[in-house]
């Protein structure tokens, strides 16, 4: 039995498809079950509520062999402690009461540099990961840098004025990854019963691109003339103040993106192993194009 957490989130959809369709026994923890696929009715057990509250979690996991965890953004939060550490903790209860032997969970880049210790969401994410370590289970923290996907929340600027926007050097080459490629290692080791013990596994995409690179492919795919334009921290934090974000998590966010421009995403060494195959131009063709062009009904 595999327990996926936020199954109808970016990733988390994506993995239930490849573990549903493997034939494998699935247990979901889903707030709104209404927002399964259809499809899936009668082929996934379904426990409603919420992954942090510890009856929910002690029920989910219950025969369970491995667990795929990711926390849910909570941008009310009052810490970035609470948000990460304390709303795992009951997780990591159920994993010892139930003797999961397996969890792969959603964290970032960066461990063991100088950046770590300062970088707000990823530090926050670092220290969930020691958390679930110390349960016994094995445990795989995929390894993130940022998520192409994240640049749909920008659709509606790229599409009207031609422009997106970040706190990052215009010309700095970070790794980037897609959502799906990230739901494809996570289901390569959830469906694996052979390891264990404690490990991190990056997801690197399969290129280093600074934003001025994304910016000229964009261009390329849309065919329209795409530019990015850095933004200072003042301007970012004003923006996520204006969509009610907690002072914690404007803090944390930007934390993060100095620690990015600090060279955090950066540290690790690309290999053949940690590089995954979307690249940036197919994911434009395949992902952004198409909400550009037909975008969602809001």
């Amino acid at each position: 039995m595999i327990v996926i957490t936020a199954p109808t989130g970016q990733i988390g959809r994506q993995l239930l498809d490849t573990i549903v369709r493997s034939g494998v026994p699935v247990r979901v923890i889903a707030r709104d079950p209404s927002r399964l696929p259809g499809w899936m009715a009668g082929r996934v057990e379904v426990v409603q509520g919420s992954h942090g509250d510890g009856p929910v979690m002690a029920r989910a996991l219950e025969g369970a062999d491995a667990l795929f965890w990711l926390v849910p953004p909570d941008p009310a939060a009052t810490s970035l402690e609470a948000a990460y550490v304390d709303f795992t903790r009951p997780a990591c209860e159920a994993i010892r009461n139930c003797g999961v032997r397996r969890v792969v969970g959603v964290s970032a880049l960066g461990r063991g540099t100088p950046q770590a210790r300062m970088a707000g969401l990823v530090t926050a994410s670092l220290a969930m990961d020691d958390l679930i370590a110390a349960t016994g289970a094995g445990y795989r923290s995929l390894a993130m840098p940022s998520f192409m996907d994240n640049l749909l929340r920008q659709a509606a600027s790229i599409s009207e004025q031609g422009v997106f926007s970040l706190p990052l050097d215009g010309d700095r080459k970070f790794p980037t990854c897609a959502t799906r490629d990230i739901a494809a290692v996570a289901a390569d080791l959830l469906l694996d019963p052979s390891w264990g013990g404690r490990a991190d596994v990056p997801v690197l995409g399969p290129e280093d691109l600074s934003c001025n690179d994304m910016a000229t492919i964009m261009s390329d795919v849309l065919e329209r003339l795409i530019r990015f334009e850095p933004m200072s921290l003042e301007s970012f934090k004003a923006a996520l103040a204006a969509q009610g974000m907690s002072a914690a998590f404007i803090e944390g966010y930007a934390d993060m993106y100095v620690a990015k421009n600090d060279g955090l995403d950066n540290a690790e060494l690309r290999t053949s192993a940690n590089s995954t195959p979307t690249s940036f131009r197919s994911w434009c063709d395949e992902v952004l194009k198409p909400a550009i062009v037909q975008p969602a009904v809001r």
